[in-house]
């Protein structure tokens, strides 16, 4: 069954790119946004010494972000107004092929995913910005995984058929003015 959810909105790019920051600056002017499940799912590791992290069991990881993802889309579908999600289930399936993922099972089930839950047909996407990245807890990757991370969700997106709008590098709140400029012209 197709699921259309066309007011939920993806802010989506590689690691460290200001997609938090910016929607940090939507919520501040009253909207919504469901917060990235891969960083909620790399916390839930660590904190309970799991293994299900990109560094350790990346097919597992996969799977696991693959049903989180769904589930977020699930909890916010129906968007009755405008509301954003920090990334999207087209993000696995970028990062599936980032790492390039050999278990052919969960790549159709990613496809699949793909292809029934349906976001606004624009999507965000905040470029590397070697400026503004850093590492954290949660991200270890370095600014050159960054960018092959954007190159690869930048064609799941484009191969998922949505229109890809780049974010300027420019602060957090002229980015959301951006955002919301962008869809007040749709």
């Amino acid at each position: 069954m197709l699921h259309n959810n066309a007011n939920l909105f993806i802010i989506s790019g590689g690691p460290g790119s200001g997609k938090t920051t910016v929607l940090g600056e939507l919520a501040k002017l009253g909207f919504q946004n469901a917060p990235e499940v891969a960083r909620q799912i790399i916390q839930e590791q660590v904190r309970n010494g799991g293994t299900l992290v990109p560094r350790q069991d990346r097919e597992a990881y996969t799977q696991l972000k693959l049903q989180r993802s769904i589930a977020s889309y699930l909890l916010h579908t129906p968007a009755l107004r405008t509301m954003f999600s920090d990334r999207g289930i087209p993000d696995t399936l970028g990062y599936a092929r980032l790492i390039a993922l050999r278990e052919q099972e969960l790549m159709q089930d990613t496809l699949a995913a793909c292809r029934q839950y349906r976001y606004a047909p624009v999507v965000f996407l905040a470029p590397p910005w070697k400026e503004i990245y850093e590492t954290d807890g949660e991200r270890k990757q370095d600014f050159a995984e960054s960018e092959r991370t954007f190159e690869q969700i930048t064609e799941a997106y484009r191969d998922c058929g949505y229109e890809l709008l780049p974010l300027p590098r420019t602060t957090p709140a002229a980015r959301a003015r951006f955002i919301l400029q962008q869809i007040k012209s749709l």
